[in-house]
């Protein structure tokens, strides 16, 4: 019923981009906040990315800031991570993350895997 489906994950050289995306179902995606994580082989979940349910503040771990840009579309029932200037260490599984601040649910799609290297 609900489902986070991510997309737009790959293998990028350094320097490049890609834009992530999450395509929501099954509740209602304007009710919830919506969130970035990631997580690289050996190391701790990391949030990288947060956005409120109207799109009106954004909230980026230091080490992704001036590079990254979360958007959403509550028409679309959609998140973005636009990602730019891809260094090696951004290399992890991306992880789409809905949050009730009402409710405390939470929701999370599979991860797409994301690939920095030259």
């Amino acid at each position: 019923q609900v489902q986070l489906v991510e997309s737009g994950g790959g293998l990028v050289q350094p320097g490049g981009s890609l834009r992530l995306s999450c395509v929501a179902s099954g509740f209602t995606f304007s009710s919830y906040a919506m969130n970035w994580y990631r997580q690289a082989p050996g190391k701790e979940r990391e949030l990288v990315a947060a956005i409120t349910r109207t799109g009106g503040s954004t909230n980026y771990a230091d080490s992704v800031k001036g590079r990254f840009t979360i958007s959403r579309d509550n028409v679309k029932n959609t998140v973005y991570l636009q990602m730019n200037s891809l260094k090696p260490e951004d290399t992890a599984v991306y992880y789409c993350n809905a949050f009730s601040v009402l409710t405390s649910l939470n929701y999370w799609g599979q991860g797409t895997q994301v690939t920095v290297s030259s």
